[in-house]
C-alpha cells in the first residue's frame, strides 16, 4: 500500500500547486481558453492529428489561445497576424525551445541546431549552417550530386515500355538519403555502388527508429508524474538510439578524418569536399569548440531534417497529381516547351518552369511538412494580440490551420497550382504562407530543400507518364508524426514517355 500512498500524496500536492500557479494574480488577461481539468489542463481534449483538433478549437475561442498540457502552459496562434506577431515583434522572446524529452536526447541535452536555445552557442551554429553548409555557394557545389541522384532514381523506374507499378514512398526516401549522405560523408547507401553494406543497414535501422520514436507522444513531458511511473520506456529507448547514432557518425568523421591524414586519398577540389570535411578543417583551427560530439550533432540534424520532410513533400505532391492528371499534363507542356526534346532537366533549367513551383507551393500550403512548426518557447513575459503570455510559455505556430483558413484561401482543400502564379518566392505573403517557419528559428536549409524538390518532380514528370493503381482517387488520409506524412503510402504507375526514350535508353 505504501507505493499507492506515495503516489496519493503527490497528487494532491500537484493539485495544489496546479491551483496556487495557475490562479496567481500575475496570470491576468491571458487569452480565451476552452474549460480545463485539474492537472491535465487541456490533454484530454487532443485527438490526432493535433494541427486539426486545434483548428478545431481555433474556430470556435479565436486564433490566439491559452492551454494547459498538463503543467506546461501553450500559447496556441491560427491567424497571420498574431504569428507574425510573435516571429517578428516578439522574434527573441520565442527564440528559446521548451526542453522535450526528445531534444535532450537528439538534441545532445539541447545543445544542437535545432534544439538549442537562443544564445552563443546557438548564434555560432546558426552562422555555421549559413556559411558553410547553406550557403549559395555550398549548395551549388554540390549540385552534381542532386542531378546525379536523380538521374539514378530515373534509370531505377524504367522497366519496359508498360505502365508498371512504383511504391513511391521508398523512391523518394531513399533519394533524399542518398542526397545527404553523399554531401556529408562521401557515400550512398541505397540503390547501385553502395560500398559499406553493413553500414548501411545499420543506418537504415538508425533512421527508420529515429522516426518512429520522433512522432510518439510522450505525456511524460507534460504530467511530469507520469515520466517515472510509465513512460521511462521511451526514454530508455531514445538513450540506446542516441548511442547507436553517435557509434556511426563518429565512424563516419573518422573515416574522413583518416582520409585528410592520407593526403593521396583526399579530394583537392573544393567541391568534393564533404560536410565532414569542411567541419573538420574548422575543427583544426578550433578545436575546443568544433569538438567531434558538436559536429555529430550537427550533421545528424542535416540526415533527420534533410530527409523525411523533402521526401514526404513530393509524395504529397504527387499524390494531387494522380487525383488531378489534368495537371500532370500542364506541366508536362511546360517542361517540353522550356527544354530542349530529350535533354534531361537540370538545376539551371528551374527557373524557367514556374507552374512547376506553383504545384510545388500549393503542395506545401495544403501539406506543411511542419504543420506545427517546432515549438518555441518565450523567455520572458510579452504580449500577443493584447493578451499577456507569462514567460515560460511553450509556442505552437498552427501552420496549417492557417494555410488552410477558407478566409485567407478560396477553396483551401482544392488543389489549384494556378493561385500562385506570378507569386515571388521567399515573399511570406503576409505570412500566409511560410513552410519553412520565419524569423530567427526559420529553417536555413529552405534553399536545398526547394532545389532537390524541384529537380526531382521535374525529372519524373519529364521522362514519365504516370496513372493511378486502378481507378479510385488516391487515398490522402494524413499519418500522424511531427512531418505530417501520408496514411497510406503512395503507389502508381509509370511508364516512359515517348519524347524522352533515346534519353532513357542511355541514362
Amino acid at each position: 500500500m505504501e507505493p499507492i500512498l506515495v503516489y496519493f500524496l503527490l497528487f494532491i500536492t500537484f493539485l495544489l500547486l496546479s491551483k496556487l500557479v495557475f490562479s496567481s494574480p500575475k496570470h491576468k488577461n491571458l487569452p480565451p481558453s476552452p474549460p480545463s481539468l485539474p492537472i491535465i489542463g487541456h490533454l484530454h481534449l487532443f485527438k490526432k492529428p493535433l494541427y486539426r483538433t486545434l483548428t478545431n478549437i481555433s474556430n470556435q475561442y479565436g486564433p490566439v489561445l491559452y492551454f494547459q498540457f498538463g503543467s506546461r502552459p501553450v500559447l496556441v496562434v491560427s491567424s497571420p497576424s498574431a504569428a507574425e506577431e510573435c516571429l517578428t515583434k516578439n522574434d527573441i522572446v520565442f527564440a528559446n525551445r521548451p526542453r522535450l524529452m526528445i531534444g535532450k536526447h537528439s538534441g545532445n541535452n539541447y545543445t544542437t541546431l535545432a534544439w538549442a536555445s537562443y544564445g552563443q552557442n546557438w548564434r555560432n551554429l546558426r552562422r555555421i549552417s549559413a556559411l558553410e553548409m547553406f550557403s549559395p555557394n555550398r549548395i551549388q557545389m554540390f549540385s552534381e550530386i542532386r542531378t546525379d541522384e536523380a538521374k539514378s532514381m530515373v534509370r531505377r523506374l524504367v522497366a519496359g515500355y508498360e505502365y508498371h507499378k512504383v511504391e513511391m514512398k521508398s523512391v523518394f526516401f531513399e533519394l533524399t538519403l542518398n542526397i545527404m549522405m553523399r554531401m556529408i560523408a562521401g557515400k550512398r547507401y541505397y540503390g547501385e555502388h553502395v560500398a559499406d553494406l553493413e553500414q548501411a543497414r545499420k543506418f537504415k535501422e538508425i533512421v527508420e527508429e529515429t522516426f518512429e520514436l520522433s512522432g510518439a507522444s510522450n505525456v511524460g513531458d507534460f504530467l511530469p508524474l507520469l515520466r517515472w511511473i510509465g513512460y521511462k520506456g521511451i526514454e530508455k529507448r531514445l538513450i540506446r538510439l542516441k548511442n547507436k547514432r553517435d557509434e556511426f557518425l563518429q565512424e563516419l568523421i573518422q573515416e574522413r578524418r583518416k582520409l585528410r591524414v592520407n593526403s593521396k586519398s583526399f579530394p583537392s577540389e573544393e567541391k568534393k569536399k564533404t560536410l565532414i570535411d569542411v567541419l573538420l578543417s574548422l575543427q583544426e583551427t578550433e578545436p575546443e569548440y568544433y569538438t567531434d560530439e558538436m559536429i555529430r550533432g550537427l550533421i545528424w540534424i542535416l540526415f533527420a531534417a534533410g530527409t523525411d520532410t523533402s521526401a514526404g513533400t513530393m509524395e504529397w505532391a504527387m499524390s494531387l497529381l494522380l487525383n488531378n492528371p489534368d495537371l500532370i499534363k500542364k506541366a508536362q507542356s511546360e517542361i517540353d516547351l522550356q527544354i530542349e526534346p530529350g535533354r534531361p532537366i537540370d538545376e539551371s533549367d528551374l527557373n524557367k518552369l514556374p507552374y512547376l513551383h506553383c504545384i510545388i507551393n500549393e503542395t506545401l500550403r495544403m501539406y506543411p511538412a511542419g504543420p506545427l512548426l517546432i515549438p518555441h518557447e518565450s523567455s520572458e513575459d510579452c504580449e500577443i494580440g493584447g493578451y499577456n503570455i507569462p514567460c515560460g510559455t511553450m509556442l505552437l505556430v498552427n501552420l496549417w490551420a492557417i494555410q488552410n483558413d477558407p478566409n485567407l484561401w478560396k477553396e483551401p482543400r482544392k488543389f489549384r497550382p494556378e493561385r500562385f502564379e506570378g507569386y515571388q518566392g521567399g515573399v511570406r505573403d503576409g505570412f500566409k504562407l511560410m513552410p519553412f517557419g520565419s524569423g530567427r528559428r526559420g529553417c536555413p536549409g529552405e534553399g536545398l530543400a526547394m532545389r532537390v524538390v524541384a529537380l526531382t518532380l521535374g525529372s519524373l514528370l519529364q521522362c514519365f507518364d504516370w496513372q493511378r493503381v486502378g481507378e479510385e482517387m488516391v487515398e490522402m488520409s494524413e499519418g500522424t508524426g511531427l512531418t505530417l506524412p501520408k496514411l497510406h503510402p503512395l503507389e502508381a504507375h509509370c511508364r516512359p514517355r515517348s519524347i524522352m526514350l533515346n534519353f532513357l535508353s542511355q541514362v
